[in-house]
């Protein structure tokens, strides 16, 4: 890869030496192919995976009778990773602005939910705002990185994006319906039909390695949306918290918290695409080169 994300992290620069490779044809090209897809993809989510790893570690390993509580070292372990990926240039700085925001918005939210029941935190800890352990956060932040880096690692271009402005109006009201379902009707569905109208022919653009690559970006939203809810039944095994039913013994999420997590993509796509204004998104018939 050329231009000026070549040299802007470690990975920038693995990348581009496996771009380089001249796999031949055929088959073994496609398994190429295939194999850089999964190996840029492990990289976007490395924020995401090693914080699930952390709950699953503690989980299984921290001592009870520790003196720290093992909330209070998860964030103090969130807060390594982000510096450890920062000192080695793992991640760049607007990668970490992405996150920072993340992590305001979601401890707002969790503040409220937590606050209506809509979930518990059942361990103690310092590191809390009110009863939201502060490494809360750090997961929605997860997903804002993912985004981010994902955005700037396959080249995103759009096709048939809708206006700007009209998704930042749909991003502002799924966030504040998560709030005011709890006192007003919930239009979770009316904002399902939004989207499905602002977005039903918009196209995303992706390059795994030489030749863009393309598919519906509402099919998009609702893989990543089913990833982070395998992620969610990682996070409450591990009990780093916890719905109602699950005080007693360990149950799947239920599968109706897709909607929610593919509402909330909404809005992550949306705060990610101000960072990367100055990468327009293109409406056109053919994917920009």
């Amino acid at each position: 890869m050329t231009g000026p994300d070549a040299g802007a992290t470690r990975f920038a620069r693995i990348r581009a030496q496996l771009e380089a490779a001249q796999p031949t044809s055929g088959w073994q090209g496609a398994l190429y192919e295939f194999l850089l897809f999964g190996f840029k993809q492990g990289w976007a989510c490395l924020f995401g995976g090693l914080m699930l790893a952390l709950l699953m570690a503690t989980h299984l390993f921290y001592p009870t009778n520790a003196p720290l509580a093992r909330y209070d070292f998860l964030t103090i372990g969130a807060v390594a990773i982000q510096l450890g990926m920062l000192a080695f240039r793992l991640e760049s700085w607007n990668e970490a602005k992405v996150i920072l925001v993340f992590h305001v918005v979601g401890t707002v939210m969790e503040l409220f939910k937590t606050a209506y029941g809509s979930w518990l935190y059942p361990e103690p800890g310092l590191l809390k705002i009110g009863a939201v352990p502060l490494f809360s956060g750090f997961m929605y932040a997860a997903v804002g990185s993912y985004i981010a880096r994902v955005w700037r690692i396959f080249h995103f271009r759009f096709e048939h994006y809708p206006p700007r402005w009209t998704t930042y109006a749909l991003a502002a009201a799924i966030y504040v319906n998560f709030f005011a379902h709890h006192w007003l009707p919930d239009i979770r569905l009316l904002l399902f039909a939004a989207t499905g109208l602002l977005f039903w022919r918009t196209k995303i653009w992706f390059t795994p390695f030489r030749t863009p690559r393309w598919m519906p970006l509402l099919v998009g939203w609702l893989l990543v949306a089913l990833f982070i809810w395998f992620a969610e039944n990682i996070g409450t095994f591990s009990r780093a918290w916890l719905y109602p039913g699950q005080e007693n013994g360990w149950a799947m999420v239920h599968p109706g918290k897709l909607g929610a997590w593919y509402l909330l993509m909404i809005i992550s796509f949306v705060l990610v695409s101000l960072v990367h204004h100055k990468r327009p998104v293109e409406d056109g018939r053919h994917p920009p080169i």
